[in-house]
């Protein structure tokens, strides 16, 4: 069992949602933090808010001038948690250009430039844990999610290549692969999301993640079966169960 208290994590995506949730569930465990989004005012009324240590370093993922000088602002870190990440739902038949490229951006290139400022030092001191935030919604493509399905199993692929690499290295990686939160990116959907969670029940997942010592955690681990499943799926059953027509 991974021990936190005492540890120094750096969450980027921390402002609101899981995010948030995960901060106030690290403190209580005893972890110093280093929070970062691109606006400051909620960082520090969380700071504020939180029973430990916790300071607000801002950040925005989609410029590597921002994130080099925040990756410096934020110091030593024992270890980073992925979760920026913006979304719109929409088909390929109703493109929007800027949208796909700003999800693609943030969820993936985004993490790529935070861990391109975090990993070589992990690897030089040969000490690290490295949590990136997936999605159930990246096991295989879906209907209507063009740009932030894709953006995640992307992420996905980076994390399962990353603990592919760093294993046997001291720098330990994981990843978190949650359902549907209720939050203000979900609030756009226009459908019915089962196994709809709270952010604190995600985050209390996530914490369970990172205690632990395995590579992946996927939940609501009822509804992951089906994403997860789905892989093993022959394509015109895929399509005729999940694209409906």
């Amino acid at each position: 069992m991974r021990q936190l208290s005492g540890k120094r994590y750096w969450l980027v995506g921390a402002s609101e949602g899981l995010g948030r949730a995960l901060a106030q569930k690290l403190s209580q465990a005893g972890c110093e933090l280093v929070l970062s989004a691109r606006n400051e005012a909620p960082l520090r009324e969380l700071a504020d808010s939180l029973p430990g240590p916790a300071r607000v370093v801002a950040c925005d993922v989609s410029e590597r001038a921002s994130v080099e000088v925040a990756a410096v602002q934020a110091g030593q870190i024992d270890g980073l948690v992925y979760l920026a990440g913006v979304y719109w739902p929409f088909a390929a038949t109703e493109w929007n250009a800027d949208q796909a490229e700003a999800m693609f951006d943030i969820n993936l290139t985004g993490a790529a430039r935070v861990l391109g400022q975090v990993v070589p030092a992990m690897v030089a001191r040969g000490g690290g844990h490295i949590v990136i935030t997936g999605s159930l919604s990246g096991y295989r493509g879906l209907p209507g999610s063009i740009g932030y399905s894709s953006s995640k199993a992307g992420l996905m692929h980076l994390a399962e290549s990353m603990h592919a690499d760093l294993r046997g290295s001291g720098v330990d990686v994981q990843l978190a692969n949650p359902g549907f939160i209720k939050t203000r990116l979900t609030d756009k959907n226009r459908f019915h999301m089962p196994f709809l969670m709270i952010p604190e029940q995600a985050a209390d997942e996530m914490l369970k993640l990172m205690r632990s010592t395995r590579f992946q955690r996927a939940f609501p681990r009822l509804f992951s079966w089906l994403f997860r499943g789905a892989n093993f799926l022959p394509d015109w059953a895929y399509y005729r169960l999940f694209a409906g027509r």
